[in-house]
């Protein structure tokens, strides 16, 4: 997923000659093919990361396209202020590339867990989010980027995910993908976890009959209400999935929602994320994502316990 996402960017590159990729203390080799054909327009930075949001703003106020790529604590908590002040305030078209969104550096501890960044994110104004669920929505999207007018938050995972969207899947910024027909109940899920409680949909009209569908919002913010206004009065029961905190993350956007936009709902809402404390265990992104329970298990036995 990260390597289309930088593929893309080079793509773009060959399209409008205002797209300037900005990288902080990536490795070398990341995108030498950009670097080699357009010199001019690749800057490869320290560990600077608050001053290269300044240097972006700049970039973008003389009319440049900025992409920005770092790992995603260092985008966000680091650079909080300067995307606020530098970027949002002036609602200027500069792509933030978010490197490792939740728990994909497992192994280096809580520092480089980016499993607050979609509630301190969503919080800033003319910020668009996406979290895309593979490759094949990460190049959609990212081709979609060039269109959208203000700043923009990408959340990349760990990358080798299987692919579940195909060319039939109308995929573009703002907009939701039902990927399965609810019954009773409906998944609401974003990025990687849409994999997940794919296969757990599957695993319950196979074993529990139950017709659990998946709407996947590969833009967190803003959300398609569209798609939401259709799908909610249709289902009893809804559970939202996310890697990150349940504090102010993506399940509550979507309480945020129901209550703006259905007075006396009746839906119960379920909400499945990460605790808010720090992450003290370590090891793989799997190991991480059973010990929380943002796992197929999980998913299953939470629609089971909803059902009843």
């Amino acid at each position: 997923m990260r390597q289309t996402c930088l593929n893309t960017v080079f793509e773009l590159a060959k399209r409008n000659k205002k797209v300037v990729f900005v990288g902080s203390d990536l490795g070398p080799g990341v995108l030498d093919s950009f670097k080699k054909k357009y010199p001019d327009r690749f800057l490869m930075e320290g560990v600077a990361e608050q001053s290269i949001i300044g240097l972006a703003s700049g970039l973008a106020f003389e009319k440049f396209r900025p992409y920005v790529n770092t790992i995603a604590t260092f985008i966000t908590r680091r650079c909080f202020e300067q995307v606020l002040v530098d970027l949002c305030l002036h609602n200027l078209p500069v792509t933030l590339i978010g490197n490792g969104g939740g728990l994909v550096y497992a192994p280096l501890g809580p520092t480089h867990q980016a499993i607050e960044d979609i509630s301190i994110m969503r919080s800033l104004p003319n910020l668009t989010i996406i979290s895309p669920s593979d490759a094949y929505e990460m190049r959609e999207l990212m081709m979609d980027t060039i269109n959208i007018k203000g700043p923009l938050y990408v959340r990349i995972a760990r990358g080798g995910e299987e692919i579940i969207n195909n060319k039939n899947d109308k995929i573009k910024i703002g907009k939701g993908l039902i990927k399965k027909k609810p019954g009773r109940l409906l998944f609401i899920s974003t990025g990687v976890m849409t994999q997940k409680v794919m296969a757990a949909s599957q695993e319950l009209k196979k074993d529990y009959g139950i017709d659990a569908g998946v709407l996947h919002l590969g833009t967190i913010k803003p959300l398609d209400g569209k798609i939401l206004r259709y799908w909610l009065p249709k289902v009893e029961r809804v559970i939202t999935v996310e890697e990150n905190f349940l504090e102010g993350g993506f399940g509550s956007s979507i309480l945020e929602f129901i209550n703006q936009n259905f007075n006396n709902s009746k839906i119960k809402v379920k909400r499945i994320g990460l605790p808010n404390k720090f992450v003290t265990k370590y090891g793989s992104q799997d190991e991480l994502h059973k010990y929380y329970k943002l796992d197929k298990k999980n998913f299953v036995n939470t629609a089971i316990k909803m059902m009843v």
